[in-house]
Parts: C-alpha cells; sequence; structure tokens
C-alpha cells in the first residue's frame, strides 16, 4: 500500500500506569522488536501500521479486504500528563489497556483508567482489550491470570496475557480489538461517534459500510 492507499484511518490509544510496557508494546506489534530499555513516554507519541481487515459474512465466508491505516497512539502513565493524554481519548477509536503481570497495583489501578475513559472516550461503552503485560516473567508474577479474567468480564472486555518482549498475544490482541471496531461501524445506524478522518473519500463512505445492514439493528450500543 502507498502512503494515501487505504480505506480506513482507525486510532487506537494504550493507556495504563508507567512502566508496564506500552511503548514496548506497540514497537513489538509495529517493528516486531523489542527495547530493553525503560524509556518514559512523555506526553503522547504514536507509531503506525498499514493492515488489511476481512469481515466474516453470517455464513462465516470472508467479505473483500479493508485496507486500514493503524494509528497507535502511546500515551504517558504519569499522573502529571493525565490532562494531556484525556484530552486524546476522544478521538481515539480503541482501547489497549495495559497492566504489568508482574505489579499488583497496576492491576489495581485498571479500575481507575476504565472510569476514565467512562468519562472521556466517545461514548461510556467503548471497545477495549484488556491486556496483563509482561507475561514472559512468570517468576516475577504478582496477578493470577483468574483475577485478570474476572475483571474483563466483570466490565464485559476481552482479556489477553502478553508479552512485549516475545510478541506473544500482542498482535492478537490488536486483532480482536480492530475487529470491535470494524464490526461497530457496520452495525451503527448513527456515525456521530467516527471522528472526521476516519474514512476515506477514496475508499467507502460511511453509508457504504451499512447500506446492507438490518435498519433494526438501531443505533450503537454506546
Amino acid at each position: 500500500m502507498s502512503d494515501g492507499d487505504y480505506d480506513y484511518l482507525i486510532k487506537f490509544l494504550a493507556l495504563g500506569d508507567s512502566g508496564v510496557g506500552k511503548t514496548s508494546f506497540l514497537y513489538q506489534y509495529t517493528d516486531g522488536k523489542f527495547n530493553s530499555k525503560f524509556i518514559t513516554t512523555v506526553g503522547i507519541d504514536f507509531r503506525e501500521k498499514r493492515v488489511v481487515y476481512k469481515s466474516s459474512g453470517p455464513d462465516g465466508t470472508a467479505g473483500r479486504g479493508q485496507r486500514i491505516h493503524l494509528q497507535l497512539w502511546d500515551t504517558a502513565g504519569q499522573e502529571r500528563f493525565r490532562s494531556l493524554t484525556t484530552a486524546f481519548f476522544r478521538d481515539a477509536m480503541g482501547f489497549l489497556l495495559l497492566f504489568d503481570l508482574t505489579n499488583e497495583q497496576s492491576f489495581l489501578n485498571v479500575r481507575n483508567w476504565m472510569s476514565q475513559l467512562q468519562m472521556h472516550a466517545y461514548c461510556e461503552n467503548p471497545d477495549i482489550v484488556l491486556c496483563g503485560n509482561k507475561s514472559d516473567l512468570e517468576d516475577q508474577r504478582a496477578v493470577s491470570e483468574d483475577e485478570a479474567r474476572e475483571l474483563a468480564e466483570k466490565y464485559g472486555i476481552p482479556y489477553f496475557e502478553t508479552s512485549a518482549a516475545s510478541g506473544d498475544n500482542v498482535g492478537k490482541a490488536v486483532d480482536v480489538l480492530l475487529d470491535l471496531i470494524m464490526k461497530r461501524m457496520e452495525r451503527c445506524v448513527d456515525k456521530s461517534w467516527i471522528p472526521d478522518g476516519t474514512v476515506r473519500s477514496n475508499g467507502h463512505s460511511t453509508t457504504d459500510i451499512t447500506e446492507s445492514q438490518d435498519p433494526e439493528k438501531g443505533k450503537c450500543a454506546c
């Protein structure tokens, strides 16, 4: 794909406490590399990747591939940057919420991040994937898989145990989030939640997404 050759521009935001591995997670996803040196993100940064998304029809057959330009925004976890990072919440369509499996406090703070999302995101029920990162450090684990899955089920969101070091489940977590977003766009009649610039003029229009949908499906489940 050339620089301007895509159908959708989708923005994801990575959230979580400082040190949980957000930057390393995104770097692993976009570049397939891991940097063991910890560098604190100042304010906000982003990485990009092009993917092809194929939706599945009711009969399980794959639809036409849609060209996606992913912008993955990396936010600072420190409290002093909170007002800056929350300003970006409304423009993001999906959220990767990370905690550190070796740091129980980062897991306990997931509830605070969920509250922030419910206040500042495009709706009270945005698409979120919860990631317990640093799964490769099993001997240092401080949060059990059962605890994390129980919390994810409470919020009704998918959960993955990921490793930015090995790449385990990193791509899968992003793929699941993209699938949630694309399905939300397909089923929603009300498109007001979709940020400007998401749909390319040389791609599909927002009406193309839903022209075959049942009008009884109504608006988004926000």
